[in-house]
């Protein structure tokens, strides 16, 4: 196996064979994980929030939310070789962290909202999820392998999970 690339909070990276992606702590976040079988090339988003027009901000990161930094990972994906039309995703995340009062708004929601939001912007790409480990109230660290598209998920007190 190659180098073990890191993946921060709101940020994205893409590599290819032997090379594999993590990042840690995904709780309300979602990874998202696109592959393309023929190139082996992978990628690895950590999306935060599930849409960049709802922030007014103009300096904001693009990387962190589901409808640009997608976008943003498959340019990167390309670049190395891989066709976005072999692209196959796998997601992991999208935890409800925290449980108070008004959990059904947007802010207690906003783990649904991340996993809804990625799949919508996948669908819309033509990208389909082979699989995806999302919801409950857990935090989860991914890694993904660019060899098989095999996606590890660590959880404190779950077994070690593969998809």
């Amino acid at each position: 196996m190659g180098e073990m690339i890191k993946v921060g909070m709101a940020d994205l990276k893409a590599c290819k064979v032997p090379h594999a992606l993590t990042t840690l702590g995904l709780g309300s976040c979602v990874g998202v994980c696109l592959y393309d079988p023929v190139t082996k090339v992978s990628g690895m988003a950590h999306v935060m929030l599930p849409d960049s027009k709802q922030i007014t901000r103009e300096n904001s990161n693009p990387m962190k939310f589901a409808d640009t930094g997608i976008d943003m990972l498959i340019k990167q994906m390309v670049s190395l070789g891989a066709d976005k039309r072999r692209l196959k995703a796998k997601i992991a995340g999208g935890a409800q962290m925290f449980a108070f009062n008004g959990a059904n708004s947007s802010i207690g929601r906003v783990g649904d909202r991340n996993v809804e939001a990625v799949k919508i912007k996948l669908k819309e790409l033509g990208i389909p999820i082979l699989a995806e480990d999302t919801g409950a109230n857990y935090g989860r660290t991914i890694e993904f392998y660019s060899e098989d598209a095999r996606l590890r998920i660590r959880a404190v007190g779950k077994p070690l999970k593969t998809i």
